[in-house]
């Protein structure tokens, strides 16, 4: 059973870059353990958004939570909002996994010390404790048996499946997915999905930004289209790719679902 209270919380985000404004007061919530696909055409923000989330990008304006905390600032004793000091920051970027579209493993570590890394200097663990881990999730991923092979030696799928291992190994309460398998050839695209589908069936909370429409449809909880920073579509993904009342929505799924 899946819970329902809200883990993650976006209000009125907003993020420019200069005169340009990439994010146009973007509002929605996550409920813990569901899957939030967010779909749209390149250049709408969604990239953005996930930065926005976990302050790799910091917002212009708006306010983002974390299980009810605020990321990226703090609440005065007297009300005002002050911007939060680089550790908190960094310990709330902890509890959110992200994974890029290109891999970014360490080429001079081994497969296990790219999954290691952070639990020990981030976590803190004891070696012993964090290969264990590390092992539970290359499991998972199941890439235990490369675990003493380096990146180069690996395809593209093997490597953004280390990249997983490596966010999940943080054991963070919202994994974040931006484009995972864009950089990837079609044949290796699957093995990757395959791992997510397993992690969101796990009830692992998961927001996906992708093209591969097929995936969002089947995993996901709830879908919302980005069109020039805005959100146009937002509902269960059977509407939203059946029956879009956005016909900018519309548009986009006729170019991409075939």
């Amino acid at each position: 059973m899946k819970r329902m209270a809200a883990i993650v919380r976006v209000v009125e985000l907003r993020k420019s870059f200069g005169p340009l404004e990439v994010l146009r007061g973007i509002t929605f919530d996550v409920r813990e353990g569901s899957v939030l696909t967010i779909i749209g055409a390149s250049g709408s923000g969604k990239s953005t958004l996930l930065r926005c989330l976990n302050y790799l990008e910091q917002p212009t304006s708006g306010e983002v939570y974390l299980d009810g905390k605020p990321i990226g600032f703090r609440i005065e004793a007297d009300g005002r909002r002050a911007p939060d000091t680089a550790a908190n920051i960094s310990r709330m970027r902890a509890e959110l996994g992200m994974v890029f579209q290109q891999f970014n493993l360490w080429p001079h570590m081994t497969v296990l010390e790219n999954v290691i890394e952070a639990p020990i200097r981030v976590k803190r663990l004891a070696r012993k404790e964090a290969v264990d881990l590390g092992r539970r999730f290359l499991s998972k991923v199941n890439l235990l048996d490369k675990e003493n092979e380096y990146p180069a030696r690996l395809s593209g799928g093997q490597q953004q499946r280390v990249a997983i291992a490596r966010a999940l190994a943080m054991q963070p309460k919202v994994m974040l997915f931006d484009e995972a398998t864009s950089a990837l050839d079609p044949e290796l695209t699957g093995e990757v999905l395959e791992v997510m589908r397993a992690l969101a069936k796990e009830g692992t909370t998961m927001l996906v930004v992708t093209h591969e429409m097929g995936f969002a449809r089947e995993v996901s909880d709830r879908a919302i289209f980005l069109h020039n920073g805005q959100i146009e579509e937002d509902g269960p993904p059977a509407r939203v790719f059946s029956a879009p009342t956005s016909e900018r929505c519309r548009q986009f799924l006729s170019k991409v679902l075939h």
